[in-house]
Order: C-alpha cells, then sequence, then structure tokens
C-alpha cells in the first residue's frame, strides 16, 4: 500500500524537535515499511540522532538548512522571511512532485499561510480548514474547523461540510458519512443566521453524505454523527475543552485510586480495563489535523507531541496520500456546484 510514497517533514517544526521527528519515523516505519522522508533541517542536528537509528538510514534524505520558523514567529513574518526555513522547503517539496505530503509541527498560523501561498486552494473552495478526528462511542468521528477561520460565512460552514464528509470517506471509510452542524440547540429556530443558511444549503446538497441538521456539544461522545462542521473559533474551543476534560478526568481517576488501600487494590483488579482506556483516548493515537481544501496534503502535528504521537501523523498522511482524499474533493465539489446538483450553490 504505501510502495513509492514519499513525505516531505519540518525537522526542525515543535517542541521537540528533531528527536521526537526521528523517533516517530523510525515507530512508523514497522506500519509503513516502504515510505520514504525527507527531512528538511539543520543537519548538524538531525545527522547525529539518526545515526543511531540504523533501519532509517535508506528511507531518509536529509536536505540542510539552518533556518527556521519559531513558534511566536506571525505568519505575515514566516511568508516573507521563511522562504529557505525548514517548514517553507518541505513544502516546496509538495508543490514540486518531491514529496506526496507534508508534515509540521511547527507554528499552525505560519503553516496555514504558507501552504496557502505555495499549494493554493482547490477551485471551488474560498478557505481551508482544519480536520481532524477524536474518538467517539460509535467509532471516531470528524470535526472541522479546528482553528483556521476564526469568522466563516455561510458559503465557507457549506464547503467545511463537503470537505469533511470527503475526509469521512477517505480517512474514516464511511461511503455515506452524517454531517451535522454544530450549534446552541437541536431546533431549526436555534442559532444566529449564518448556521441557518448553511443548513438550509445542505438540506438540498445531493452529494455521498447524509446532513442531519444541527448537532450539540453533548453529541461528540456518542458520535451522533460522522462529521462536526463549526467555525474555527468554535471548534478550537471544542477542541480544547475535550482535552482538558481528558486530562482532569484522568487526574481524578488517578487521585481517587490513591485514596485508601482498598482503592489501590481496587486499581490492580480494573488495571487492565483501565490500561484499554487509556489507549482508547489517547490523544497521540488521533495526533495529525489535516489543512483541507489545499492542492496537496499537509499535516499539522500537535506541538508538542511525542514520538508515538508524530507516528500518528504520518499515518494520516499516509492515509490521505493513497486514500486520493483531493480528487475524491474536487469531485464532489464539482457534482456540488453544478446546477442540477445544488442550484443555490453557484455563488460558492
Amino acid at each position: 500500500m504505501d510502495s513509492n510514497l514519499t513525505l516531505a517533514l519540518d525537522a526542525m517544526g515543535g517542541d521537540k524537535a528533531p528527536g521526537a521527528i526521528i523517533k516517530g519515523i523510525d515507530i512508523a516505519r514497522k506500519r509503513y515499511p516502504n515510505v520514504h522522508y525527507l527531512l528538511f533541517g539543520d543537519e548538524r542536528r538531525i545527522g547525529p540522532i539518526l545515526k543511531r537509528f540504523s533501519k532509517l538510514g535508506g528511507i531518509c534524505e536529509i536536505r540542510h538548512t539552518e533556518e527556521l520558523i519559531g513558534s511566536e514567529d506571525k505568519p505575515s513574518h514566516a511568508l516573507r522571511r521563511g522562504k529557505n526555513s525548514s517548514m517553507r522547503l518541505a513544502i516546496d517539496a509538495v508543490r514540486d512532485g518531491d514529496a506526496a505530503g507534508v508534515i509540521s509541527a511547527g507554528n499552525t498560523g505560519a503553516l496555514m499561510a504558507m501552504a496557502k501561498f505555495v499549494l493554493k486552494t482547490v477551485p471551488g473552495i474560498d478557505r481551508p480548514a482544519i480536520a481532524g478526528f477524536f474518538p467517539s462511542m460509535r467509532g471516531e468521528s470528524v470535526m472541522l474547523d479546528l482553528g483556521a477561520n476564526v469568522d466563516c460565512t455561510t458559503e465557507n460552514l457549506v464547503q467545511f461540510g463537503v470537505m469533511g464528509a470527503a475526509f469521512a470517506r477517505t480517512v474514516l471509510g464511511i461511503q455515506r458519512p452524517k454531517v451535522g452542524l454544530l450549534n446552541v440547540g437541536t431546533e431549526e429556530l436555534k442559532g444566529h443566521e449564518t448556521v441557518k443558511a448553511a443548513a438550509e444549503i445542505l438540506r438540498e446538497i445531493e452529494l455521498p453524505f447524509e446532513f442531519s441538521g444541527f448537532v450539540e456539544g453533548s453529541d461528540f461522545g456518542p458520535g451522533t454523527v460522522d462529521v462536526f462542521v463549526t467555525d474555527g473559533f468554535t471548534g478550537n474551543i471544542a477542541l480544547k475543552t475535550a482535552e482538558g476534560t481528558a486530562k482532569f478526568y484522568a487526574w481524578n481517576l488517578r487521585a481517587a485510586f490513591r485514596r485508601s488501600l482498598m482503592s489501590r487494590l481496587g486499581y490492580l483488579l480494573a488495571r487492565p480495563a483501565l490500561l484499554a482506556l487509556r489507549e482508547r483516548l489517547d490523544p497521540r493515537s488521533y495526533n495529525g489535523a489535516l489543512f483541507v481544501g489545499l492542492n496537496g496534503v499537509v499535516i499539522k502535528s500537535h506541538g508538542g507531541t511525542d514520538a508515538r504521537g508524530f507516528a500518528s501523523a504520518i499515518g494520516v498522511a499516509v492515509d490521505m496520500a493513497h486514500g486520493k482524499f483531493n480528487e475524491t474533493l474536487i469531485e464532489d465539489l464539482h457534482a456540488f456546484i453544478a446546477p442540477e446538483a445544488a442550484p443555490r450553490a453557484a455563488s460558492l
């Protein structure tokens, strides 16, 4: 499946770069043995670490640059002065056909700005969005936007729905995903006019997904729909709230098991189930958000992730490249903007 696939990595992006990136490659290598990697960054820092992993020598190539994008750099500054940075050169490799996708754990705003400038958006998409997936009672669900667009128009939300459905079909293998608009209630009269207008358009679309109407934050856990659509402001808050809630729950659980001898004994009995739960909810297993709507596969890894998390981001890139996500999206968009498919979509 992964033969003849090359990925470009921003080896200097992230809090634990380049060590976590290289260790992540070593983990991913066991699942994707035929993927090759272009590592953009400072060879003096990358080379010594890479030598510790003898099996990576044949699948990794270092492309040296001493420039990098810092976590505090503004997107505009990165665009103007980061042409030779590890992040920019990795994106350029996708544009030039040297790599099938790019992965970076670096500055999110800079990555989005550079990727949009270099790769451009898919025809029919006004703004790219950040899409990621998370666990639910039904398996996994997709949510977008996770922070790329704070203010969104009706057209943006509709496009997010189309892109999110294509993401679910490609990554999760759901032939006809259910799509819902995140709102303050499920009733049709609730919400602001932008959300209401987007719902009207999504109800009319005849594409390979089912629009389920409005959904609420309480629907995340049950996985009421496969795709949750919202603006980047709300989506980012929802994501960080979920992450914080998971940490709070884990902290309280550990504290409860430490309270007494009996609780410690109870932990020993429950340990197998708790380990399975931790594995299921481990955010590292869901690391790797896709910038949907670009002419190329661009994966954003969490900046603070470790090797296991970065390996998960590599897995998302492999799935997107082999699943031909962009081809699926373009096909859906062509059907969407056709007059007979969606009469109200001409303005998009």
